[in-house]
């Protein structure tokens, strides 16, 4: 099944972002995964290579697997919005509702015990909320899935200060795993 979610994703054009991208960036990883890391949409890197998270911010992402004993091997990660967005804006309501399906295929497909959102974007598409710094490392159950909501990577690249709070929060998933 993730096969053909992969597969659709790429020939998608239910938006205008399959005008602008080079690839669209299905998610990646394993199909069994206790977690799901859910980000907002491909940066410049994802869109060049096709795979979510191989930028900067995946190297952070990484990096806070590593240091909570998860290896990236071992999860699936994906973004709410498959292509990126020009100038890397945030995706708008158009684009989060093309790729919904997708990213509801991925989940029920894999039926992860959690689903870490990474970010204010993609807690606001999933959730309806977007308060990241006020709910950070706590568990919100929706229809009977637990999310799991920490920073997005590419904050840690801006604010540094964060760093050690988004690694935390990545050890402390790990401990829930």
């Amino acid at each position: 099944m993730i096969f053909e979610i992969r597969e659709s994703v790429i020939k998608c054009t239910k938006c205008d972002l399959c005008k602008t991208r080079t690839n669209a960036v299905p998610g990646k990883g394993d199909q069994n995964a206790k977690v799901i890391f859910i980000g907002e949409a491909p940066g410049r890197t994802e869109d060049m290579k096709g795979e979510p998270f191989v930028g900067s911010a995946g190297k952070k992402l990484s990096d806070a697997l590593s240091k909570a004993g998860i290896s990236r091997e071992s999860v699936y990660i994906t973004n709410v919005v498959k292509c990126r967005p020009p100038n890397n804006r945030v995706p708008n309501e158009i684009e989060r509702a093309a790729c919904r399906a997708y990213l509801d295929a991925e989940i029920s497909t894999i039926k992860p015990k959690i689903v870490c959102i990474l970010g204010n974007t993609a807690s606001n598409s999933i959730l309806g909320q977007g308060e990241i710094t006020k709910n950070h490392g706590k568990i919100i159950e929706k229809e009977g899935i637990r999310y799991f909501l920490t920073f997005h990577p590419a904050a840690i690249i801006y604010n540094q200060e964060l760093a050690r709070t988004f690694e935390e929060d990545i050890i402390s998933l790990g401990k829930m795993l």
